[in-house]
């Protein structure tokens, strides 16, 4: 059998097991995964906003509001508008957070102890090192396809409408 062939499955299992791993271990200190989420990605892109927050969490935007409006009723975010742009605001961690990013933090460093038991220094720097240059290489793939139909769409010549058609039939048959 073709080992290479099983690549996505394996990811998508590890990937799944790991969360779940973390999920139920979080659940154990009262947090919920995208909570432990929303918190590790704002600590490290504090200033961001919502929308672009859903994204990297992948949770869906208006579980997203929902979310940041408990985090700052809890008083572990706070919303403070763009200097840039008025209709939106950009996320900021409380010094109340802190604690339980921590804690967050502690947690993630305990389930990835347990996953690479075994697993020498040596190896995990080369699987680390594999998993960053494929995300490398799945990011520019990304971008050239973006590219590419963005100059599609640059270069395609605009349609004529409907009606515009009937009218310029109607004067050709005159």
């Amino acid at each position: 059998m073709d080992r290479l062939r099983d690549f996505g499955f394996l990811l998508k299992e590890v990937s799944r097991l790991y969360s779940l791993r973390f999920e139920r271990s979080a659940a154990e200190m009262s947090l919920t995964l995208p909570l432990c989420k929303v918190l590790a990605y704002l600590e490290r892109n504090e200033g961001i906003h919502q929308s672009r927050l859903a994204e990297l969490t992948s949770i869906e935007p208006m579980t997203m509001v929902r979310l940041i409006n408990r985090m700052e009723e809890d008083g572990l975010v706070e919303r403070r508008a763009d200097p840039a742009d008025r209709r939106v605001c950009s996320l900021y961690l409380t010094a109340k957070a802190t604690p339980t990013v921590k804690k967050i933090w502690r947690l993630g460093d305990e389930v990835r102890s347990e996953i690479f038991r075994g697993i020498r220094k040596a190896e995990r720097e080369a699987f680390l090192d594999v998993l960053d240059r494929l995300r490398q290489n799945l990011r520019q793939s990304e971008v050239l396809a973006a590219l590419s139909v963005a100059d599609a769409k640059a270069t395609r010549k605009p349609k004529q409408s409907s009606k515009r058609k009937r009218t310029s039939r109607k004067s050709a048959n005159r």
